[in-house]
């Protein structure tokens, strides 16, 4: 397990941060208050592990069945269900199923592509910071969806996968663009503390859902829909 290069600035600061207060706790507890000090000192390291923890990239096996989409976030299924609302261009003027994950803090909050992806689209949109598990947080937060052609042993069909921000979760990182080619299982975001992911696929009978609402699913190793092509 390593740690993400997205959360670079956020533990990387901390870290520096902690070496100079634990430095300074130490000096307290050797010369002055011993107690006091070096508690402060395994405060401050726990601290740290803590914001280390939450940009942790474990290593994830992905399923060698390229026909099994796999879950594009770590969290709980939420919601499963047809979408008319959901404003995303590759899916003009049709119905999208929309899959939606909760993360929690506790949950690595790397995305991964669930298939094959050549991005067509990417919009990002300004909103509100609702609780991730609001039910209107999918459509006022603020969001980023990427979406294009997936590709399946040659047969193609449109996918998007949306990051929402949730009540603590105000940073949305998302450095892939129009033209980009994703492979199935590759990391492109993170969405930086709580927060909500959406997984958008055709309404088909080609597209078989495998889990359910309440699920914990695991990004890159879950698998969320077989298409059966």
């Amino acid at each position: 397990m390593t740690l993400s290069k997205f959360g670079l600035l956020e533990w990387g600061l901390s870290a520096l941060l902690a070496l100079v207060l634990i430095a300074a706790f130490i000096v307290l507890a050797v010369y002055h208050a011993p107690t006091t000090g070096f508690s402060l000192a395994l405060l401050v390291l726990v601290s740290w592990l803590a914001i280390a923890a939450f940009f942790r990239n474990p290593c994830r096996e992905i399923p060698g069945d390229v026909q099994l989409m796999i879950s594009p976030a770590d969290g709980v299924i939420k919601d499963i269900g047809i979408v008319s609302d959901h404003g995303i261009e590759p899916f003009a003027g049709q119905d999208a199923l929309r899959i939606g994950i909760f993360l929690s803090v506790l949950d690595v909050h790397l995305n991964r592509a669930p298939s094959e992806l050549e991005l067509t689209y990417k919009h990002y949109r300004k909103g509100r910071y609702l609780d991730a598990r609001h039910p209107d947080c999918h459509k006022e937060n603020e969001a980023m969806t990427i979406g294009g052609t997936a590709a399946i042993n040659g047969f193609e069909f449109p996918m998007a996968v949306r990051q929402v921000s949730g009540a603590i979760a105000r940073r949305i990182v998302c450095p892939v663009e129009i033209g980009d080619k994703i492979e199935r299982g590759a990391i492109y975001g993170m969405i930086k503390f709580g927060s909500r992911t959406e997984l958008y696929i055709p309404v088909s009978d080609d597209f078989e859902v495998q889990v359910k609402v309440g699920d914990q699913v695991f990004a890159g190793t879950s698998v969320m829909v077989k298409v059966n092509k």
